[in-house]
């Protein structure tokens, strides 16, 4: 019973901490109808936050700044980081079937080259910088470093990046548990390589047998990708279910 996991701010923001079961966090907040999309948790250590990731959860974070106190003399301001595990209340979700190219982008595919998980700590970084570190914090991207180093993850943080003339000019990075790939950010250095990036992405994962590409918050040019939006439910029970999925390589 995942109830007795559940905790709430203030807020009413469940709250999570290390030593929960995050599956069956998640099965409470499906059982009491959370109508929030996150949650709270204060502890960065690389398992927790892998463990959040491995029962669905899409991992950001926030800061806020603390004031110090005495004065001009006293302490500085400090900044204070949390993370904010989104299971979300509409999730965008692209199976193979419905994956959509025009004819424009698919045209431009030999001027690119894939390539799978190489430069992830340039194209992780380099995410927070075009997009800012509002939730992409510092603490952040550094657990997701150590995730990657961590023997026997149920889960693995990867990247995708397209180049030309041995250039990268797009990339993204994201995580893979079992048969799914959750996207978490992206970016791009020249106009339909973004494009391109994220359709031959989805050809890779299609090739090597995962379930289906969790593209988180739905957005227009991700149903114009063909991605289609489940609820919580649907997404969990699909997302179990990929979980014992292996995919090539």
């Amino acid at each position: 019973m995942g109830l007795r996991y559940l905790r709430y701010t203030q807020s009413g923001h469940a709250f999570l901490k290390p030593g929960d079961d995050p599956s069956l966090v998640v099965d409470g907040l499906l059982l009491t109808q959370y109508d929030q999309d996150f949650c709270l948790a204060l502890d960065f250590d690389p398992l927790f936050i892998a463990g959040m990731m491995a029962a669905g959860f899409l991992v950001m974070s926030a800061s806020f700044e603390e004031k110090g106190e005495g004065g001009e003399n006293g302490p500085a301001a400090t900044e204070q980081y949390f993370l904010l595990p989104k299971l979300h209340l509409v999730r965008s979700l692209l199976f193979w079937e419905d994956l959509h190219e025009t004819k424009s982008a698919k045209r431009l595919f030999s001027r690119y080259e894939l390539r799978y998980d190489t430069d992830f700590d340039y194209i992780l970084e380099r995410c927070a910088e075009v997009h800012g570190e509002d939730w992409l914090t510092p603490p952040l991207r550094e657990s997701i470093r150590q995730i990657r180093k961590l023997p026997r993850c149920p889960v693995r943080p990867v990247s995708f990046g397209v180049y030309r003339e041995g250039k990268l000019r797009a990339g993204e990075f994201g995580v893979a548990t079992g048969g799914v790939y959750t996207s978490y950010s992206g970016y791009h250095e020249e106009n339909s390589a973004g494009t391109v990036q994220m359709l031959l992405a989805g050809h890779y994962l299609k090739d090597r047998g995962f379930a289906f590409w969790d593209l988180g918050m739905p957005l227009d040019y991700k149903e114009k990708l063909g991605a289609k939006n489940v609820s919580p439910e649907r997404f969990v029970e699909l997302f179990r279910e990929a979980l014992s999925v292996q995919p090539k390589g």
